[in-house]
């Protein structure tokens, strides 16, 4: 083979498997080396002339130390058939190579084979890597795949150009209809090489599918006039998504929803029809959270920054479509604001409400050892607490009914004594409760707020109460429950 014929087949390889000519002719240049050497049982190096395509075979050695055991890295030790001492080396570097020219090999048939297999491999290689490439960096997108066929509920894809990809059944909208040769579009999710190539995963049920549809769909979103702020799924069946208009004189809803409901239609139609609720975005995390709650209507709302929670309080008309059938439409606001939500009707806010209260002045009574009735009315005025007291006007104070100069310092002489048993006995708590692993200072307050002020207290929660007094991943809640428990000697 001359050098146009070579340089000929490496354009053809090149432009066949989308990889570059140099990479092709290391590939071949590697084989070679490879053939030569299993022939000669020598170390090999060949070289091809890019200009003339003219092959250049040299016997390599590789330069070590001086006065060293060698090993390679196979467990070859010192061989001068392979390796030469730095002394011997003419200023070559270790780890570097002296070669010298020998004539270029004719291969016969098997040593042929081996070229081809050798050039095979990492035409394939260089094929993955250039596809492993390609597709990361295209990762969020949404591509239109044909369906090759479908194996035990996973659907493998054709995603272009001959470019195999695999859609796992748990990424799937349910239910959905997929047969071989049907064409939909489908959000690369992940990519993976591997040895028998890259491996392409999509996905049909992630949120941000939808997404990526929508900024296909609505023309003002890829022009940056829209911001979509989030979005939550409940694949096949219900969804919502936030938005947010830049410019005041545009209706985000209105857009994304399109003329007689063309873009959302659309996007739902892709979706197996799953519904869309467009909801509109507001920086005011209560609003955006009454928002959420479409098409139910909020009557009021009380959120715990702490417990990063919120209460929504329906009419009692209105329970049912606030939670949705099995509890999806709340469970899909939870998601799209990140709150976590408790719905419930007036009447249950109400006696939720008054519990508390009545919580709250049995504690303030017995600390300042009034009555029910005096502890009612401070909370009514708005002291609900001994620190809210000793703080309190005296004057103000005062000019509550019934109340005079002489009871009003007595009561915050008495709320002054509480606070400061309170307070010492929140310290004693707080040490106590921080000598369980995984109990930071944060925790030990929100338990110690919620009268959690003992080891064995916090043994007896469930993870759920433990939740529900902070906000926090539940294998760690699960496992200060267990720690707890263990201390107190429950096992």
């Amino acid at each position: 083979m001359d050098g146009k014929e070579l340089f000929l087949m490496v354009e053809a390889i090149s432009n066949e498997k989308n990889i570059s000519k140099e990479e092709v002719l290391e590939s071949l240049e590697e084989a070679l080396a490879i053939a030569t050497k299993k022939r000669n049982n020598i170390d090999a190096y060949v070289e091809i002339n890019r200009q003339t395509g003219e092959f250049l075979t040299f016997r390599q050695w590789m330069v070590v130390a001086d006065g060293e055991t060698f090993v390679d890295d196979d467990g070859t030790e010192f061989d001068s058939e392979l390796h030469v001492y730095a002394k011997d080396a003419s200023g070559v570097a270790v780890d570097d190579y002296v070669r010298k020219p020998i004539e270029t090999q004719k291969f016969g048939r098997i040593a042929a084979q081996i070229v081809k297999q050798v050039i095979v491999q990492k035409v394939r290689e260089a094929e993955r890597e250039v596809i492993v490439n390609d597709y990361s960096s295209r990762i969020g997108e949404v591509v239109m795949v044909t369906v090759k066929r479908v194996d035990r509920g996973n659907v493998y894809v054709d995603t272009g150009g001959g470019v195999d990809g695999m859609i796992p059944k748990f990424d799937l909208i349910p239910n959905e209809s997929v047969r071989k040769n049907d064409r939909l579009r489908a959000y690369i999710k992940e990519v993976k090489p591997s040895v028998r190539g890259a491996q392409i995963f999509l996905s049909r049920s992630m949120p941000e599918m939808m997404i990526e549809l929508f900024k296909m769909e609505v023309p003002e979103i890829s022009e940056g006039v829209i911001e979509i702020m989030g979005g939550s799924r409940d694949p096949g069946l219900r969804s919502k998504l936030a938005v947010r208009a830049k410019d005041r004189r545009i209706d985000p809803i209105g857009s994304c929803i399109g003329m007689r409901g063309a873009r959302v239609q659309a996007v739902s139609n892709e979706l197996n029809a799953e519904r869309v609720d467009i909801i509109l975005w507001d920086e005011d995390h209560a609003q955006f959270v009454i928002n959420a709650m479409a098409p139910a209507q909020v009557s009021s709302i009380i959120v715990d920054e702490d417990k990063h929670s919120m209460d929504i309080a329906v009419e009692d008309d209105q329970l049912a479509l606030a939670i949705g059938r099995g509890g999806q439409n709340i469970k899909l606001a939870s998601r799209l604001t990140g709150w976590r939500l408790n719905v419930m009707s007036t009447t249950q806010a109400d006696e939720k409400q008054a519990q508390e209260t009545l919580k709250i002045s049995d504690k303030l009574a017995d600390q300042l050892g009034v009555d029910s009735e005096v502890a009612g009315v401070l909370i009514e005025e708005g002291f609900g607490s001994v620190g809210e007291l000793v703080d309190a006007d005296a004057q103000v104070l005062e000019n509550i009914e019934e109340f005079d100069a002489s009871m009003v310092e007595e009561l915050q002489e008495r709320a002054s004594d509480a606070q400061l048993v309170q307070a010492l006995g929140d310290a004693e708590a707080s040490e106590l409760l921080m000598s369980v692993e995984g109990v930071g200072e944060d925790l030990a307050s929100a338990l110690i707020e919620a009268d959690i002020v003992t080891v064995d207290d916090l043994a007896e929660l469930s993870i759920d109460d433990l939740l529900d007094i902070q906000n926090m991943d539940t294998e760690i809640a699960s496992s200060v429950i267990m720690i707890a428990r263990e201390n107190e000697g429950w096992f």
